[in-house]
Formats: C-alpha cells, structure tokens, sequence
C-alpha cells in the first residue's frame, strides 16, 4: 500500500490507470495548446451546489468506513513544513510514517499481514537526507517541497537549483510552487515554460504542482492553470501549499478533478491530485475520497494517483478507528503524529 516510483515517463511504459475503460498512461511532456485554456468555462454556482452535496450525499459506515480511512493513510504525505522544524522532529515523523497507527488498533482490526504506511513524507529541502536516512527500507518516498515554497518567487535559476539539490539528497517527489501571477496575467507561455523547466529539473522524481489555488480568486483561473500544469508534464496538480489564507476546498477540488479527467480523454494520460491545507478530519478525509471515486474512479484511490497533504488529520483517523474497535473515543493527545 505504499507509493512505488516509476522511472522516466516513456511510451513503452505499462498502463497506470483507467478511465471508461480505457488504459491510460503516466503523463509526459505535450505542446501547449492555447485552444485548450482559453476554451474553459466555468459555472461557479453549479459548482458549489454539486460540492455541498459531497458531505451529505455520500458516507460510509463501520467495517467499510474503518477500510476507507485505512485507504486514506496510505494516500497521505505525511508533512511537517514548519519554522521550527528539526531534525528530530523528522525523524519522529518519519517513525510515524512506518508505523501510523497504534499497534492496539492494528491487531484489533486485523490488518497486521497489511503492513499499513503512509504515501510519502514531505519537508524541506534542508531535511531530505535526514528523512530520506530515518526512511531506509520502507519503501517510503520522500517528498520535498521546492522552488522558493511557499512564495514560489526567487530568482528562475535558483529554483530550478533547488529542485536538483532536492533530488541528489535523495528525494522521490518535488512539490514545486509556479508563479501565481502568471495566471493572473494570462501569460500561459511563461507558465508553461516555468513547469516544464521544473520537470526536466525533477530527472526521474514525480513532480508535484502547487497552484495555490486560495491565491488565484476564480474556478476560471484555477481551471487554466490545471490545463498548463498538466501540459507542461506534471504528474499531480496540488491545490495548495497550506501557507494560504484559503487552503483546499471541494468546490477547487471538483475543478482540478475534472480537468484531470478532461484531460485523460483528449490525451489518454493520466494525472494525479493532491488536496492541501485545512484537511484536518476523518469525515474530510472521506468527503475527497468520494470526491475522487465519483469523478475518476476507483484507480484515483490508490498513492499513486492521489495523495493528501496533511499530517494533523491523522490523529483524527486514530480516533475514529479506535471507536470502530473499542465503543470508545480516546483523547487526542493519545495519537501523538510526531
């Protein structure tokens, strides 16, 4: 249940998903189709209405919500991406990521032959070897965030550095952050030129790309800026690096999830998503799973499709599946993440 890493993108590679029966392969590298961005509309209020109805219309209960949330921790970057990080403080994360429930839980769900992990864990650039050492033998990727995070705004040559130190260290994953004024400025192009950049940067890490999508004011703009990603080669569109006022939410969420499906039809590849920031529940995390099974399918619940950029979250789904096993909530401070 753990995230695996593919090499380069290629042709020759085997099918990573379907989509209506379709097979549908990793994303790579296309031309900029200007036609593309400039032809989406967006109905907002139609939008929002279809995303209230998530949290009402769909739930799971008892064994089958306990498989769900077992679901979730698989697809989960667990993050710390603080001031006052240290290296201790990854490397008790990382201990968390191999062994992200407690063994009580486990043995009472059953699960043990599982050898449930989270997706990947997530830091800063200065903590990749320290995680990508406290890691050695899981099978863990590690991810770092890169290209001036949060801001996404040094100097071009300094984030496209950042990205290849991150990946000497040893990391799997990049999570970069594009210029949000680009999108701003209709300057699809640059933004185009700036990911692609990026990507060929990455070498063989899957690339991440963060939209920052409480930054960008309009389902429109952040509708455009999924089709350039997605264009440019990303692997996954993020929505948020957690640092904005508005992090992830179900309306942007059904936004990106249908471009990503738009875009499996019209190029039969296949594009992953991260949610991030404000994610915080066991119910949340269930809302975007449902998100994710109605809009692409269950192949869009498995790590290497889809991921949620959270860490607090956890504790929560150590609560709930605690009840599941016990009749009894536990205290919070009981699921320690790190």
């Amino acid at each position: 249940m753990t995230a695996k890493q593919d090499a380069l993108v290629s042709p020759a590679m085997p099918p990573l998903a379907t989509l209506y029966g379709r097979a549908l392969t990793p994303n790579q590298r296309i031309p900029l189709n200007l036609d593309w961005v400039e032809e989406v509309r967006i109905n907002t209020s139609a939008v929002e209405r279809r995303a209230a109805t998530i949290p009402s219309r769909r739930s799971v209960k008892k064994d089958w919500q306990a498989a769900w949330l077992l679901r979730a921790i698989a697809c989960m970057d667990l993050t710390t991406l603080s001031g006052d990080d240290s290296a201790d403080r990854v490397k008790r994360l990382c201990a968390k990521a191999r062994r992200p429930l407690q063994d009580h839980i486990v043995k009472a769900l059953g699960i043990e032959e599982l050898h449930l992990q989270v997706g990947a864990v997530c830091v800063y650039h200065a903590f990749v070897e320290t995680a990508v050492k406290a890691l050695e033998g899981s099978g863990i990727p590690v991810a770092a965030v890169s290209t001036g995070f949060p801001a996404g705004l040094s100097p071009l040559e300094t984030r496209v550095e950042e990205i290849r130190r991150s990946v000497a260290a040893g990391a799997n994953e990049i999570d970069i952050v594009i210029t949000r004024a680009h999108v701003f400025d209709g300057e699809w192009n640059a933004l185009y030129d700036e990911i692609a950049a990026f990507k060929e940067a990455c070498g063989p890490a899957h690339m991440k790309s963060i939209l920052g999508t409480g930054d960008l004011l309009t389902l429109r703009n952040v509708a455009r800026a999924s089709w350039v990603a997605m264009m440019a080669g990303s692997d996954f569109i993020k929505t948020s690096t957690g640092k904005e006022a508005t992090n992830a939410t179900l309306p942007v969420s059904l936004v990106m999830v249908r471009a990503i499906r738009d875009y499996a039809e019209r190029t039969g590849m296949a594009v992953g998503f991260k949610p991030a920031g404000g994610i915080k529940t066991a119910k949340q995390a269930l809302d975007w799973m449902a998100t994710m099974k109605d809009e692409l399918g269950r192949p869009w619940l498995e790590p290497t499709l889809f991921r949620y950029g959270a860490s607090s979250m956890l504790a929560d789904i150590e609560r709930q599946l605690h009840h599941h096993t016990t009749g009894r909530y536990s205290a919070t401070h009981r699921h320690p993440i790190a």
